[in-house]
């Protein structure tokens, strides 16, 4: 089961779901409006020697759409 990180288009709200299905409604925990865009994710792989760093050249970690170095955490 994947988690999709979604942005609230009505209150901005940043947040995180299980999607066990693709018709499954996705709500916003804040404002429970059912308006979320799904955003790009970054996720980390372990490397060898233990690196916890992400693949691909990226620096900086876990965030929206851009890994957090927009500042829109």
């Amino acid at each position: 089961m994947p988690i999709y990180e979604y942005i609230c288009e009505d209150c901005k709200e940043h947040f995180e779901k299980i999607v066990i299905n693709k018709q499954q409604e996705i709500a916003c925990p804040k404002c429970s409006s059912k308006k979320a865009t799904i955003q790009l994710s970054v996720f980390a792989t372990a490397g060898s020697g233990g690196s916890s760093a992400p693949s691909g050249g990226f620096s900086g970690g876990g965030g929206g759409c851009c890994g957090g170095g927009c500042g829109c955490h």
